[in-house]
């Protein structure tokens, strides 16, 4: 899906993405956002207007209807679009590489930085695209009524929302934890440092006894920010000669969370079983979340901030608040891909 994007990105003008983005703000307006309603954004007459959206059509960056009246909306493959433009315009990205993994609620991508120095060799940097909107909404959709019908709204709001909150914990945590040094955000996408060394899972470590406390001493250091992951794995955890990185933080949860001890004992646990299964390293998990429960102190509490909270369940969702035109970053509108590559 990223790669179809790649292929058309450098063939969209400035007006292309203006139209992208009217599109992409009227949805919370619109199911499928009528022709006359985008005039606003590229102030064309309705015929020559047509034009472009039928030329876009036909480059997979926007679906039309017919029914009940001619309508469009955009998917991934535009809104992986515009979030490019957008760190093109900010010199974040010079350059995509290859995938370096798919997975049902993320794709991640090499990219370039180029260096603030011209003779330092370009930064290699990950992208990290969202896409949390294919499945998160479901259960809301059932609960709340006035979340019915809005799936045109709902897939973009999930993904931007999990990449909005996982940059900013990330940000939070950076650097006392050890985890990638999160660099940019727009939409749905985060730009980050490589992690270093290699997934656990892959992995086949020398020490393992080592490795397991490293690892125990970041689940330790994270709640002493007052903060779990809720996800960790060895899926989730790169292992290095200088020790360990954990990526992954959109579902993370805070010590005030009512299931806080529970979900804390469930990331100690799949670790712990990953040691025990790989390496017959035998841990008591509970004895492990006593002393985590009973040692740790929250005087570096990241939860003093008001912004990192509790969220990303289905009633949290349900209540959110709905975005409004404010909350989107188009980035510039100007023509200005002369120094962009892809490369192969």
């Amino acid at each position: 899906m990223f790669d179809d994007t790649l292929k058309v990105f450098k063939e969209l003008s400035s007006r292309d993405f203006r139209l992208l983005t009217g599109i992409e703000i009227e949805m919370k307006n619109f199911e499928w956002v009528p022709v006359p309603e985008l005039r606003k954004y590229v102030g064309l007459p309705v015929e020559k207007l047509t034009f472009h959206l039928e030329r876009l059509r036909r480059k997979k960056m926007v679906v039309r209807t017919l029914d009940p009246y001619e309508g469009y909306r955009i998917y991934f493959e535009a809104y992986d679009a515009l979030a490019l433009h957008t760190y093109v315009q900010r010199k974040t990205i010079a350059a995509v590489g290859s995938e370096i993994g798919v997975g049902k609620e993320s794709v991640v991508v090499e990219v370039l930085k180029e260096p603030e120095i011209k003779i330092a060799e370009p930064e290699v940097l990950i992208l990290k695209l969202h896409r949390e909107g294919r499945t998160s909404f479901k259960q809301v959709k059932r609960t709340r009524e006035h979340l019915v019908g809005k799936e045109h709204f709902s897939w973009i709001y999930a993904a931007r929302l999990a990449a909005k909150r996982e940059f900013m914990i990330m940000k939070s945590l950076y650097p006392d934890i050890s985890l990638p040094k999160p660099i940019d955000q727009n939409r749905h996408t985060i730009v980050m440092e490589v992690a270093k060394g290699s997934e656990l899972s892959k992995t086949k470590v020398l020490d393992p006894e080592w490795y397991l406390d490293e690892i125990i001493k970041q689940v330790q250091l994270i709640y002493s920010k007052g903060i779990i992951h809720n996800d960790l794995s060895e899926y989730n955890i790169f292992v290095s000669d200088e020790g360990v990185q954990i990526i992954d933080w959109p579902q993370y949860i805070t010590k005030d969370h009512p299931h806080a001890e529970e979900l804390l004992r469930r990331d100690i646990e799949n670790v712990v079983n990953h040691f025990s299964k790989k390496y017959m390293v035998k841990r008591d998990v509970d004895e492990i979340l006593g002393n985590i429960l009973k040692n740790t102190t929250f005087e570096g509490a990241v939860t003093n901030d008001p912004e990192i909270r509790d969220l990303m369940t289905a009633e949290d969702l349900a209540n959110a608040e709905i975005m409004s035109a404010e909350d989107f970053d188009e980035g510039e509108t100007e023509e200005d891909f002369d120094d962009f590559t892809i490369q192969n």
